[in-house]
């Protein structure tokens, strides 16, 4: 039982470190304000893709506490 949820843990871990890379960055900086003209009058496409993953991300991290919380606990007994 173990060995199954350190799988799961670093699967689930993997999973939150992907979604979060892969998601844009929220703040505009130098790069932003440069093309975030274009983006506001042609429509930003990954913001569809934005929402997606951060739900994902919630779901993952989510899920990633209670498989920690259950390895914690099947460790400690």
């Amino acid at each position: 039982m173990i060995i199954f949820l350190e799988i799961v843990v670093f699967i689930l871990a993997v999973l939150v470190i992907a979604s979060v890379v892969l998601q844009s960055s929220k703040s505009s900086g130098l790069s932003g304000s440069i093309a975030g003209g274009a983006e506001v009058l042609f429509g930003g496409k990954r913001k569809g893709i934005d929402d997606i993953l951060a739900k994902a991300t919630k779901l993952i991290a989510v899920l990633f506490a209670i498989a920690v919380i259950l390895l914690e606990r099947s460790i400690n007994h």
